[in-house]
This record gives structure tokens, C-alpha cells and sequence, in this order.
């Protein structure tokens, strides 16, 4: 008989495992993590677009608050600083540091030219003040006051951070303005095509049939439409003595009418190839209404096409409000866009003279990249099949 050897008690001890590896914690923090979650932190990846973000961020916060971020109304007019240029900020004055300040600019003549020209009068200085009082505004269109985020004490001169136009406008003033009207007729318009897009795109892809046939020649029909000389019979017929917000509002429809059949076609292309997939048949069979296989189980299947059709939509809205308000067939004045705008650099020789009314344009192009930049990102964040 085989001895059996009694262990003491301490020995039956279990062996606590070493702590998983942080690595391993992060693993499993994305099995657990909500979509949207793990969709920020593959969005985070993509340096452009979060710098791009940040940079809409930025000029959607000075667009709302135009009003008080600018030192001037977009209507005040300086008959003595036209197409003044740029106004140089510094902070240092004979070899000093200073506080921020600006040198008071003086109007003389060139003697070959005869042409106004602008020097820097560097024996004054005026310091930049921040929360000044200035003109009355309503802010929000709700409080009356008359506080603006930076200005200068001196009433005899002006801060003009990018220029003047042709009426001694501030140009920084009216592109914070025209930030307002660009921006948000692109994106109230995307808003439209979008709920149209998705909806008629889902309902001609998912039932097909004679329907599908109807939205396919609808949107044939509105694709084949010429743009422009649509425009120029938009603009002939409305009467220039209607309200020029009214005439925005009007302006936003027509390009969201016009631009829903891109993600239309984008939609219906996906849900064609869907609904004939084995999850959609699986829930079909369990009972599973069409709204609920629409909504549940279709649409955020081709999340990262609708986030690439959406923003790149945008752009096109921008780019379509601008053009059109440069040639005079969008917005009119007094409405500041930033296609109003460029009006004022129409020819050769005023961008010869003042080279910054072309701001308008650069503002233009960074957006429009910000946007293309921001649906990369979205679309390969949103991508279910994406590292």
C-alpha cells in the first residue's frame, strides 16, 4: 500500500495571477465600448480632421457671435480709409516689448500716380484694448448693447485686421458676417437634400418596382437641368424689392431641390444591394416591420457612405451659394456672404490695388477643405470594416 503523503494546509494555496498587461485592459475596453465610442476614438486617428474640426469649431463660434467678436457693424462705412490695407498688429515699439498695438495709419498722395496710398505714423502708438464699447448692435438679435471683443480708443482711426473695400468697410467684420449666411445656407440645404436624398434614395431602393422607375426619371429629369441658365431665369424673375431674407430662405430650398439626387442615387445603390443580405431576410422572417429592418438594420449598415455622400455635400452647397451670389444671380446686397463679397473683385485692377478682397475666396477654400477633411475622417471612423 502507497504511502500518502499529507501536505500542510499552506500549500493548497491558490497562485494569484499576475495582473493583466494594460495593453490587454484596452483590449477589452473596445469589445465593451459603445459605436459611437470606438467611432470618436478611430476619428482621434486622423490628425487633418481633427485639426479641421477644431478650426469649423472655431469659425462656427465667430460666426454666431459676429457681433460681438468684431470690432465694427458690417454697414459702417469710412469714406476716408478706402481700401485701406491690412492693419499690421505689433508689440514692439523701438526696440520695447509693448502690449499689443496698432500705428495710426495716414492717407497721402503718390506723386507718378496720383493714387491714395496709406502710411504707418510710427511716432503713436494705440494700444489694442479687449471689451470696449463701440456700436450699438443687437445681440442674437435679443439684447441691444454695444460691447465688442476688441478695439482701439481712438475714434479717429480704425483696426482693420484684413482690410477695407471700396467704402472703407471693415472686411474682417463683413467675412464674420458673411460666415453666418455662407455657412449656414450649406448646411440648412444639406439638411433638406438630406431628409429628401435618404428618404426617396430608401424607399426606390428598398420597394423598387414602378416606384423605383418614377424616382429614377425624377431624378434624371432634375439632373438634366442646366444650372446656370436656371439661375439666370431665377434671378430675372424675382423682384428685386422682396425682402433679401426671403430671397436666402427661397435660395436654400432651390439648392437643397436640386442637390438631393447624389445621395439619392448613393442610397438606393446600397439598399439594392442590402436587402438581400442574410440579416435582412433573417429579420423579414422573425416578423421584423420594414421600418424597423429600414432603420435598425439598413441604415447604419452604410453609415460611413451616407457621413461621405452628407460632407461632401456641403462643400458643393457652399461652393454653389458662393458662385452664384459672385455672378449676381444668389444673394444680393445688402445680404453679406461671402459670394457677395467677392463681387467686389471682379475685375483685374481692384485686385491689383487691394489683393485682400480676395479673403473671401481663401475663407472659402480652407472650409470647403476643412469639410472634405472631416468626412475622410467620419467615413473611415464610421467604416464597420476599418482597423
Amino acid at each position: 500500500m502507497t504511502d500518502i503523503q499529507i501536505l500542510p494546509p499552506q500549500s493548497f494555496s491558490p497562485q494569484v495571477p499576475p495582473l493583466a498587461p494594460k495593453e490587454q485592459f484596452n483590449a477589452d475596453a473596445t469589445y465593451t465600448a459603445k459605436p459611437w465610442t470606438l467611432i470618436w476614438w478611430r476619428f482621434r486617428k486622423h490628425k487633418l480632421a481633427v485639426v479641421s474640426l477644431v478650426f469649423m469649431a472655431i469659425l462656427a463660434f465667430l460666426a454666431v457671435f459676429a457681433d460681438v467678436m468684431s470690432p465694427y457693424t458690417p454697414n459702417t462705412i469710412s469714406r476716408l480709409n478706402t481700401f485701406a490695407p491690412p492693419t499690421v498688429v505689433r508689440i514692439f515699439h523701438e526696440g520695447k516689448l509693448h502690449r499689443p498695438f496698432i500705428y495710426p495709419m495716414k492717407r497721402a498722395r503718390d506723386i507718378e500716380t496720383a493714387r491714395v496710398v496709406y502710411q504707418e505714423d510710427r511716432s503713436k502708438v494705440l494700444p489694442i484694448q479687449f471689451f470696449v464699447s463701440g456700436e450699438t448692435y443687437n445681440l442674437l438679435g435679443l439684447v441691444e448693447t454695444d460691447l465688442h471683443f476688441f478695439g482701439i480708443d481712438d475714434n479717429r482711426q480704425q483696426i482693420n485686421i484684413l482690410g477695407t473695400d471700396s467704402l472703407g468697410r471693415d472686411l474682417f467684420t463683413r467675412l464674420l458676417y458673411g460666415a453666418r449666411v455662407t455657412l449656414s445656407a450649406g448646411l440648412i440645404g444639406v439638411a433638406f437634400s438630406f431628409v429628401l436624398g435618404l428618404a426617396l434614395g430608401a424607399i426606390s431602393g428598398y420597394y423598387g418596382g414602378w416606384l423605383d422607375s418614377m424616382i429614377q426619371r425624377l431624378m434624371e429629369f432634375i439632373r438634366s437641368i442646366p444650372t446656370i441658365p436656371l439661375w439666370m431665369g431665377l434671378a430675372a424673375a424675382l423682384p428685386i424689392a422682396w425682402d433679401p431674407l426671403f430671397v436666402y430662405v427661397l435660395i436654400t430650398i432651390i439648392l437643397s431641390l436640386i442637390g438631393w439626387t447624389h445621395l439619392a442615387r448613393v442610397v438606393r445603390g446600397r439598399f439594392l444591394s442590402l436587402k438581400s443580405e442574410d440579416y435582412v431576410l433573417a429579420a423579414r422572417l422573425a416578423g421584423a416591420s420594414e421600418y424597423r429592418i429600414v432603420t435598425r438594420h439598413m441604415l447604419p449598415a452604410m453609415t460611413s457612405y451616407i457621413i461621405a455622400a452628407v460632407t461632401l455635400a456641403i462643400p458643393e452647397m457652399i461652393l454653389g451659394e458662393t458662385a452664384l451670389s459672385f455672378l449676381g444671380l444668389g444673394l444680393r446686397p445688402p445680404v453679406v456672404s461671402w459670394g457677395v463679397l467677392l463681387q467686389d473683385a471682379q475685375n483685374l485692377r481692384t485686385i491689383s490695388l487691394a489683393p485682400w478682397l480676395l479673403a473671401p475666396g481663401v475663407a472659402v477654400i480652407l472650409v470647403v477643405l476643412a469639410f472634405n477633411f472631416i468626412g475622410d475622417g467620419l467615413r473611415d471612423a464610421a467604416d464597420p470594416y476599418g482597423q
